[in-house]
C-alpha cells in the first residue's frame, strides 16, 4: 500500500473538562446539524409558489429565497471551518445552529419580501458556520480507522438524505399544514440538537494562540459570495450578459488575491500547503465533479415528474423515496468496502454505477413509467453518489493536520456546494438551449434528457480523474 502523505501534526487544546461522551451521541448530534443545512437547500423549493402568493413577492424576490441562503452559504464556509479551528468547533457548532434556528423563526414569521429575504441570508450564514463544525467534530472524536469510517459513511447518508428528503418534506409540510412550516420545523428541532450539545459535546481548538489571517478572511469571503452571485445570476441573465460576466470574473480576482495574501502571510486562513498533500487536493477536486452532476439530478428529475409526467409536488417527492433510500444504503455500504478493495476504488466505482444511471436517466421519453424512467435510474445514481462521497470525504479529511481538521471539513463542504451551484447553473442552460422555448411535454424531455446524458459524461469524466489522481489503497484498516 503506498503511504498516505500526511501533515506534520499539530496538538489541538481540550478546552472542557466534562467527560468525554459516547461516540454514538457526538456521530448523531453532527448528524443532525449536518441534516437541517442539507434539507434545507431544497425544502424551500416546494414552497415557493405558496410563499410568493402569500408574500406578494416579486420575480426577483422568488429567486432571491433561493440565493441569498445559496451564497452566504458558500461564500462563508471557509471562513466558518477556520474560525471553529482557533475559537473552538463546540461554541462554532452552537453559534451556527442558534443563528440557522433564530433565522428559521424570522422566515417563518416573515411578513413582508424583505424579512424572508433577510432570514434566508442569516439562515445561510448559519449553516456555513454549523457544517464543517459537523464534520470537524465527528472526524476529532472517532480515531482514523474504520471506525471514523462508519462515522462519515453516516454522515454522507444524513446529508444525501436530507437533500433526498427536501421535496417529500416541503410537499407534507405545504399541503398540510402552509408554507411557513418548511421553515418554523427547523426550531424545535434546531432547538433539541442546540440543548444535546450544550451539555454532550466537548471543546476543543487549535493550540499555540494563533489569530484569526482577517485579510484572508475577508478576500476568500467576498471572493466565494461574488462568485456564487455570478453563478446564480446565469440564470435570468445569460453566460455572456455584463450581469454575469462582472461578478464572475470579479470573484476569480478576489480567490487570486486570496492565493497570494495566504502565500505571504505568516499564519494564513489556509496553509497553500494543504493543495500539496494529494489526498486532500485530488479528493476536493473529486467532489467538486461529483458535485456539480449530482445535485442536477434531484432537480430535473423533480421538474421532469411534474411539468412532464404530470406528478403533484407531494407525488414527486414521493417518486424519489427509493433514490433517497438507494443514497443512505451507498453510503453505509462503503465503508465495509474501502478497507477490502480501497477507498480509491470504491470512489471511482461509485461514479461509474452513477454514470451508468444518468446514461439510463437520459433515454427518458415523455410518457415514461414509474419504474423505468424514474425508479431504477434514479437508485443508480444516488446509489453512485452515496459509495463515492464517503470515501471522498474520508481522503480529504485524512491527510491533513489536527489544527487544519475544520478548515478541510469546510473545503470539503465548499467544493460540493460550489461544484452544486455552477452545474446547475450550467445545465440549466444546456436543457434550454435544447428546449429552444418549447413548453411541451416533448420538447423539455429533450432538455432535461441532455442534462443527464452531460451529467454522465461528468460523472465518467470524474471516475477517470479519481482512478489516475486519489491515493491508492485502503484508508481504514479492518
Amino acid at each position: 500500500m503506498t503511504p498516505m502523505p500526511t501533515l506534520r501534526a499539530t496538538a489541538e487544546t481540550p478546552v472542557s473538562r466534562r467527560p468525554t461522551p459516547p461516540t454514538w451521541v457526538v456521530v448523531a448530534l453532527a448528524c443532525a446539524g449536518q441534516f437541517l443545512v442539507v434539507l434545507d437547500v431544497s425544502v424551500v423549493n416546494v414552497a415557493l409558489p405558496s410563499m410568493r402568493s402569500d408574500l406578494d413577492l416579486s420575480a426577483p424576490g422568488l429567486q432571491w429565497v433561493v440565493n441569498a441562503y445559496t451564497i452566504a452559504f458558500a461564500g462563508f464556509m471557509l471562513l466558518g471551518g477556520r474560525a471553529g479551528d482557533l475559537y473552538g468547533r463546540k461554541r462554532m457548532f452552537l453559534v451556527g445552529l442558534a443563528l440557522f434556528t433564530l433565522a428559521s423563526l424570522a422566515g417563518g414569521l416573515a411578513q413582508a419580501e424583505w424579512q424572508l429575504l433577510a432570514a434566508r441570508a442569516v439562515q445561510g450564514l448559519g449553516a456555513a458556520v454549523l457544517a464543517p463544525s459537523t464534520l470537524t467534530i465527528l472526524t476529532s472524536a472517532v480515531p482514523e480507522g474504520a471506525a471514523r469510517a462508519r462515522a462519515i459513511a453516516t454522515w454522507t447518508a444524513v446529508g444525501g438524505g436530507g437533500g433526498a428528503a427536501g421535496g417529500l418534506v416541503g410537499g407534507l409540510l405545504v399541503d398540510g399544514l402552509n408554507w411557513r412550516w418548511v421553515l418554523l420545523i427547523n426550531v424545535p428541532i434546531g432547538a433539541v440538537v442546540l440543548a444535546g450539545a450544550l451539555w454532550w459535546l466537548t471543546e476543543s481548538r487549535v493550540g499555540g494562540g494563533r489569530r484569526l489571517d482577517l485579510p484572508g478572511a475577508v478576500l476568500v469571503t467576498s471572493g466565494l459570495a461574488t462568485l456564487a452571485y455570478g453563478i446564480v445570476q446565469t440564470e435570468a441573465a445569460g453566460w455572456a450578459s455584463a450581469a454575469t460576466l462582472v461578478p464572475l470574473s470579479g470573484g476569480a480576482v478576489l480567490i487570486g488575491l486570496f492565493l497570494l495574501v495566504e502565500a505571504r502571510t505568516r499564519t494564513p486562513l489556509m496553509p497553500l500547503k494543504l493543495f500539496r498533500v494529494r489526498s486532500v487536493s485530488s479528493a476536493n477536486v473529486s467532489m467538486f465533479l461529483c458535485g456539480s452532476a449530482m445535485f442536477c439530478m434531484w432537480f430535473f428529475m423533480t421538474l421532469y415528474a411534474q411539468n412532464v409526467l404530470g406528478y403533484t409536488p407531494l407525488d414527486a417527492g414521493l417518486a424519489l423515496v427509493p433514490s433517497s433510500l438507494a443514497v443512505i444504503i451507498g453510503s453505509k455500504a462503503a465503508p465495509r468496502l474501502m478497507p477490502v478493495v480501497g477507498a480509491r476504488n470504491v470512489a471511482v466505482i461509485g461514479a461509474l454505477v452513477a454514470a451508468a444511471g444518468f446514461g439510463w436517466q437520459s433515454t427518458m421519453t415523455a410518457d415514461g413509467s414509474f419504474l423505468t424512467a424514474i425508479m431504477f435510474p434514479g437508485i443508480l445514481m444516488m446509489l453512485g453518489a452515496g459509495l463515492s462521497a464517503t470515501p471522498l470525504a474520508a481522503l480529504a479529511t485524512s491527510g491533513a493536520e489536527p489544527g487544519d481538521a475544520g478548515l478541510v471539513s469546510g473545503l470539503v463542504n465548499t467544493s460540493r456546494t460550489m461544484g452544486g451551484s455552477l452545474g446547475l447553473s450550467v445545465m440549466a442552460t444546456i436543457a434550454a438551449a435544447r428546449t429552444g422555448g418549447g413548453t411541451s411535454p416533448e420538447a423539455l424531455t429533450e432538455g432535461y434528457a441532455l442534462v443527464f446524458r452531460t451529467g454522465g459524461g461528468v460523472m465518467l469524466a470524474g471516475a477517470l480523474l479519481m482512478l489516475l489522481w486519489l491515493p491508492r489503497g485502503p484508508v481504514t484498516k479492518a
